[in-house]
């Protein structure tokens, strides 16, 4: 994996948690009064700087990657579909392969373990659990995005007559997250092979 996503996928939640642990072991570390002791006191003073480095280390990483995305033609397209930011795209122009080797969009998110597995029970076919036998570091991107429209879209409300208005009337927002997931992989293969770039579909009235 290049150096440019080698923390793609952690994710904001991850940074948020990183500055609170180290504001919290970093208050407790500078309060001399408190009844800590000195051995556990260095301790805490080692894993503040650890975070600090690390916090350190993802800016550098988040510059790059911002750069990367602006400079590449690929990713700009691509950065056209709602939630697919730089981390994203860089990750996806990293880690695909051509994806002319994918027939449909169906087979990319396959390949991506975004396809809902199969089972036949009493001569009928039922859509399981998606798979998550493909790549995993773009398939969480694209869970963590949808789950982001997905939320919003709960509070504020998805635009009236649209697929997602339609599948959170009659879904559990789980089962919608990976659908959008999906959907957004196969766009996401359209562009690839395609060329052009993202337009949204004018909802029913």
């Amino acid at each position: 994996m290049e150096p440019a996503v080698f923390l793609v996928g952690q994710g904001e939640q991850w940074r948020r948690k990183c500055r609170r642990d180290r504001a919290d072991k970093s208050a407790l570390v500078e309060d001399l009064q408190s009844p800590l002791p000195d051995s556990v006191r260095i301790i805490l003073k080692l894993l503040v700087d650890t975070f600090t480095a690390l916090e350190a280390q993802v800016a550098v990483l988040d510059a790059e990657i911002n750069q990367r995305s602006k400079s590449d033609p690929t990713a700009r397209r691509l950065m056209t579909i709602p939630s697919v930011g730089p981390i994203v795209s860089t990750a996806i122009t990293a880690l695909v392969p051509a994806a002319e080797g994918f027939p449909a969009g169906r087979d990319f998110a396959a390949w991506l373990g975004l396809t809902p597995l199969q089972k036949s029970t009493g001569g009928k076919q039922k859509l399981g659990a998606v798979s998550k036998r493909g790549e995993r570091t773009i398939r969480r991107l694209l869970i963590i995005g949808a789950s982001a429209v997905v939320q919003q879209a709960s509070r504020r409300g998805a635009p009236k007559g649209s697929w997602l208005a339609q599948m959170l009337a009659r879904k559990p927002k789980m089962l919608v997250t990976v659908a959008l997931a999906n959907k957004m992989a196969r766009i996401v293969w359209a562009l690839l092979v395609k060329g052009g770039i993202y337009r949204a579909p004018v909802a029913a009235a």
